[in-house]
């Protein structure tokens, strides 16, 4: 019989890089946040945390822009376009095409649906690879930067709670979470 002696800390520093990556390409400032404070431990560098970050979020907008460009009559695309942030950022995009390109990424609320908003618009693919080049490189930095400054806080912070009360805190943040954004959905459908 092997005995295993892998630690978390062996897994987070080999793949700590892989999962910001992919951590800023689907959920976003938590992940590459989260990577600051890994960097700030020591279990990645905050280069290879904040390059994470850029590139992740760079290609899931890049990807989520060629879905907008490319499968526009799609099911899932066509369901998007029907939703009140798709409209919004439509509306903004057309005001302020390179600010918006360059913003959406920071609002709460739009940041999936606006790179697929942009792909079904006019906005040419060389514009929007440029400005989602410089604003994944200001945000991906920024969001790293910000985990790594705040590193020692957070760390306190969760020393102190301990991992009994973090679980319960954790559930209890997510049914909160979810509550409000049933509660807010259920408000736009009945306003609307």
């Amino acid at each position: 019989m092997v005995a295993c002696s892998v630690t978390i800390e062996a897994l987070v520093a080999r793949y700590g890089v892989v999962a910001i990556f992919l951590g800023a390409g689907v959920e976003g400032e938590a992940a590459v946040v989260t990577g600051g404070v890994l960097a700030h431990q020591g279990l990645v560098s905050l280069a290879g945390a904040m390059a994470a970050a850029v590139i992740g979020s760079f290609v899931a907008d890049q990807l989520f822009f060629a879905g907008g460009r490319y499968f526009r009559e799609s099911r899932p695309v066509a369901a998007i376009r029907r939703r009140s942030a798709y409209a919004r950022a439509i509306d903004l995009l057309e005001r302020y095409p390179r600010r918006f390109i360059f913003a959406y990424r920071f609002v709460y609320g739009i940041r999936t649906v606006s790179p697929i908003a942009i792909g079904t618009s006019r906005i040419s693919q060389r514009l929007f690879l440029a400005v989602n080049l410089a604003a994944a490189i200001v945000w991906g930095c920024v969001f790293s930067a910000i985990g790594y400054a705040f590193g020692n806080v957070i760390e306190e912070m969760l020393g102190r709670i301990g991992t009994g009360r973090l679980i319960l805190f954790g559930a209890a943040a997510l049914l909160a979470v979810g509550g409000g954004w049933f509660a807010w959905r259920k408000w736009r459908e009945r306003s609307a």
